[in-house]
């Protein structure tokens, strides 16, 4: 058996498309969406991931600006800065790229947000309306991957889903939307980790399985079940390239489909990002 590629460049260009038309929809009512990045710190990854934000912002005619602090920074300082963004009628849409130095407290920044400008979905209101199944932003990753099983016609409903990872940005979130009663649920998940006893057992057995442990190459062939869907979400920088999670060349020829490392998950996120700025800059201009 050979995989089936779950193109997430293909997908996420059709999405792109999506957000252009409303980006275009709102300009024609005076409103250009403005997403603030704020980056503390000069680590280089970070600033590669905001850039890649920043060019797919004005891709689809969103306007982005980025917000540069030392990595020296205050927490008062810093959260003196969300809050003026806040404020900034220009803006609709924060995030603040992690991680953070040593010192800030993520919890405090996050909930330092406006709720209604946090499309990151990491303020804890967002969090608790995303646990109750409300409307509301949700955090970019697990939203791109539900996205994607979507648009690849992936059954969701009583399939069995092994989530290996329980971070908050996404094997926890992810978890809870697909288990709960909606188009994007339905499934029976299990949720796993590096510590889980005899993983393979767990794995082996699942219709879906994403790997989001944040473990090189973790999840072998033999750990897959046979024409199952395979998401990996990490990405990891080797002597021999970029891998993710997941043994690719095991598992694509074990599993029914599966995404690349790169070229999956990480263009859904971006995707999803913009999906969630356009939302907030659609729900601002029409509350007013």
């Amino acid at each position: 058996m050979t995989a089936r590629i779950l193109d997430g460049r293909a997908i996420s260009a059709a999405i792109r498309s999506e957000v252009t038309e409303r980006v275009r929809a709102l300009s024609d009512r005076g409103v250009t969406p403005g997403l603030a990045a704020v980056l503390v710190g000069d680590d280089q990854a970070s600033r590669i991931y905001v850039g890649a934000k920043h060019k797919a912002c004005a891709d689809v005619g969103i306007r982005s600006e980025q917000v540069d602090l030392p990595a020296y920074v205050t927490e008062g300082e810093l959260l003196a800065t969300l809050r003026r963004l806040n404020r900034d009628p220009e803006i609709h849409g924060i995030i603040v790229q992690l991680p953070m130095p040593a010192g800030l407290r993520e919890l405090e920044v996050q909930r330092t947000v406006a709720p209604e400008k946090d499309v990151d979905g990491l303020h804890p209101w967002n969090v608790g309306m995303m646990v109750r199944g409300e409307p509301t932003f949700t955090p970019a990753t697990p939203y791109g991957i539900v996205e994607l099983l979507l648009r690849e016609g992936i059954e969701l409903e009583s399939a069995e889903v092994v989530v290996v990872g329980h971070g908050d940005l996404v094997g926890a979130p992810l978890s809870i939307m697909l288990a709960q009663d909606s188009i994007r649920g339905n499934a029976t998940v299990t949720s796993t980790h590096v510590k889980t006893r005899d993983l393979g057992a767990h794995t082996s057995r699942a219709d879906i399985l994403v790997a989001a442990a944040g473990v090189p190459q973790l999840i072998g062939g033999d750990m897959i079940k046979p024409g199952a869907t395979v998401i990996d979400v990490g990405v990891h920088r080797t002597a021999d390239g970029l891998v993710g999670d997941v043994i690719y060349t095991e598992a694509a020829e074990v599993a029914g489909a599966i995404t690349p490392v790169p070229g999956g998950v990480g263009p859904m996120t971006v995707a999803m990002l913009l999906v969630n700025t356009v939302a907030a800059a659609e729900q601002q201009a029409f509350s007013r």
